[in-house]
């Protein structure tokens, strides 16, 4: 590896926002470059990069909140506003983006603070010893169709693909077999719903640990309630992005655009598919 792709690596990952010893983790798993803290700061230094020196224009930060705004990013608390314009080149204290967003959009600040869950505790033996997976029909009245896997342990998502479909067994297969083939890995088990679309990868899953310990356990069949880890990924997904859309195509809906036949769902596949995939 070259000084210079090292360079745009290292870059990425700040931009990214990823804290030192996160890029100093990923520096040596995915790249097998070892770096101490200190030449990582003095690496960062010689880029120009720093998170505590030569802050962004708080007008231009202010900006470029109020735009993503307009989007689905106004379900979004500040920590996730903080990491996108870090993203976005912005340098900024997390402190100036919750202010910031205090005064951009108090409303949905007043309404996260009184969304408070209590949630139930959850345990796994560790990575990939257990995936849940799950369809989402939310923006399936509008043609958009949801599928996801998790990781029980790390959280990790495995895939979360849009598409035209998610009751056909072959499409969502074929999501398994791109996952096991770029992780290089088979989970333990796998829990799903009693949904026909999973059939396929119950086949295959049970295939695949046929010899393993645990290999009457490679595929778990139960309720949403017994799926809680997807399940509650899903509500993440809506509060933070789904929503915008599922009111956004209903007001296209009050407003004589959407009928909900045969051609206006491929327009909005069509159209909108790639934008949720994003």
């Amino acid at each position: 590896m070259t000084t210079n792709d090292l360079a745009i690596i290292i870059s990425t990952y700040f931009s990214l926002g990823l804290q030192y010893e996160e890029i100093i983790g990923l520096l040596a798993q995915r790249h097998n470059v070892i770096l101490s803290m200190r030449t990582l700061k003095r690496r960062l230094a010689s880029y120009g990069l720093y998170r505590r020196k030569n802050f962004s224009d708080v007008l231009q930060v202010a900006m470029f909140i109020f735009e993503q705004l307009k989007s689905s990013s106004c379900l979004h608390g500040y920590r996730w506003m903080h990491s996108r314009c870090l993203q976005n080149g912005f340098i900024v204290q997390k402190e100036m983006v919750r202010i910031l967003l205090g005064i951009l959009d108090p409303s949905g600040v007043a309404a996260r603070v009184k969304r408070k869950l209590k949630r139930r505790h959850y345990r796994s033996k560790g990575p990939n010893y257990i995936w849940h997976l799950d369809s989402y029909d939310k923006l399936k009245p509008y043609g958009i169709c949801v599928n996801g896997c998790i990781d029980g342990f790390s959280r990790f998502i495995i895939w979360l693909r849009v598409g035209r479909s998610n009751n056909n067994p072959r499409i969502v297969a074929g999501f398994y077999v791109e996952a096991l083939t770029y992780l290089e890995r088979v989970p333990h088990s796998i829990r799903s719903d009693m949904g026909t679309e999973n059939s396929y990868i119950a086949e295959m899953q049970s295939f695949l640990r046929r010899n393993g310990p645990g290999s009457r356990t490679a595929f778990l069949y139960g309720t949403s309630q017994h799926n809680q880890r997807i399940e509650s990924w899903w509500g993440i997904l809506r509060k933070e992005c789904v929503q915008f859309w599922m009111e956004f195509f209903e007001q296209m809906k009050q407003d004589g655009y959407f009928t909900g036949d045969f051609i206006d769902k491929s327009l909005i596949q069509y159209f909108f598919s790639w934008i949720l995939s994003e």
